[in-house]
């Protein structure tokens, strides 16, 4: 049995998915997003996400988290710190931070991963998604959809040429007004 490759990501209603986009996170957004993590035991990410999470969420060498965060961000860096990272990139040649560097065939190496034993791989980003979707390789998708229209920056799975049917098999509102959709792939 192969573990599943779940991507989830934050979305506009226009389809955005730039990091600044969509509301701020607050308290139950957050601890949304971190009882998400606890549910693989693997993140899988191209180099920006990579870079990106790694520059905010990595513990700092002090050991302190920063000022700014919050219980809730606290919490959600605990968990994501030290989970394993496999990282897919041509341009960087190591990675720290609990993480492996794939290079290559992405969807061979994909497939790899998903027959190794565990919980469940963790996939985000924007890029990396879209070819990994292309390719049926992602078990389901968690959209949290903002009531915002962003006007600009990356779309959700901008690339994808087939038609995909998925079938919502969960949904949620938060008090922000955004509201999550988890679908898996009708195959």
């Amino acid at each position: 049995m192969t573990q599943p490759l779940r991507y989830a990501i934050n979305v506009t209603l226009d389809g955005c998915v730039h990091h600044e986009a969509g509301l701020p996170p607050d308290a139950e957004s957050m601890a949304f997003w971190t009882d998400e993590l606890r549910r693989s035991g693997t993140l899988l990410y191209g180099r920006v996400t990579y870079e990106l999470m790694q520059g905010a969420w990595r513990r700092p060498e002090s050991g302190e988290w920063p000022e700014w965060m919050d219980a809730s961000e606290v919490a959600f860096s605990e968990v994501m710190d030290p989970m394993r990272k496999v990282v897919a990139s041509r341009s960087l040649d190591v990675v720290d931070w609990n993480a492996e560097l794939i290079r290559g065939d992405v969807v061979e190496a994909v497939r790899a991963l998903k027959e190794r034993s565990g919980r469940g791989i963790a996939l985000g980003g924007v890029q990396l998604p879209a070819a990994l979707a292309a390719h049926g390789l992602i078990d389901e998708y968690t959209f949290v959809v903002h009531p915002v229209i962003a006007g600009r920056g990356p779309r959700l799975l901008d690339g994808i040429r087939d038609q995909m049917t998925l079938e919502l098999v969960e949904q949620r509102s938060f008090g922000s007004g955004a509201s999550m959709r988890r679908y898996r792939p009708v195959r």
